[in-house]
């Protein structure tokens, strides 16, 4: 994960920055008539960017994993309906979105769990330097739902913001906005604890 490396203002070299995310909307139509070839792929191409979006509303790993899973379920049950519009990662957040909402409402209280947080899971798969653990943790804690979406769809799967904007539903300007915005939160707030020089 790079999220250091842009809270801190680093050039990242193009070699570590995350590919542009393809999705062929077809593999919809694939899984639903039970093609799990289909799924595998879909489920490789959008796994860390779905955790990403994940995390960014539950703020808790494993109830991160857990919304993936059932993500993605919904996913291989609900894949006859989904029109093609030319936004697959839209429908599969919306999904997401929904499903966490719902568990909400379900159990009428705040999803977030203090204990062990992210620096602390050892099973946390995507985040292995120390210092994006630090950046991590002020990002679920400090920031907005949409700024820390958007810093995480970014850091994490390196979608670009027009496709972040389209993808979430916010203008360009809006998302570099809240982007920029979000980014000298975590840059004051780790220099306030010299994290950050």
């Amino acid at each position: 994960m790079l999220l250091f490396s842009f809270v801190s203002g680093e050039q990242i070299p193009d070699a570590a920055k995350p590919k542009a995310l393809q999705i062929d909307e077809q593999l919809f139509r694939r899984i639903g008539a039970s093609d799990m070839t289909a799924f595998d792929e879909l489920y490789h191409l959008t796994e860390r960017t779905l955790y990403a979006y994940a995390l960014s509303l539950a703020k808790n790993h494993e109830e991160a994993l857990d919304l993936m899973q059932d993500t993605y379920v919904k996913v291989i049950s609900a894949a006859h309906l989904y029109k093609p519009m030319g936004k697959p990662l839209a429908w599969l957040f919306t999904i997401a979105k929904n499903l966490y909402l719902s568990k909400l409402r379900k159990n009428k209280r705040e999803v977030y769990s203090d204990s062990g947080g992210i620096a602390d899971g050892a099973g946390f798969s995507y985040v292995t330097d120390p210092e994006d653990k630090i950046v991590l943790e002020a990002a679920l804690n400090l920031l907005s739902d949409e700024e820390r979406q958007i810093v995480l769809l970014h850091a994490v799967s390196g979608l670009k913001h027009m496709e972040i904007a389209h993808s979430i539903g916010l203008t360009l300007s809006t998302t570099l906005s809240k982007y920029h915005r979000a980014l000298k939160k975590l840059r004051y707030h780790l220099e306030e604890r010299g994290t950050l020089k």
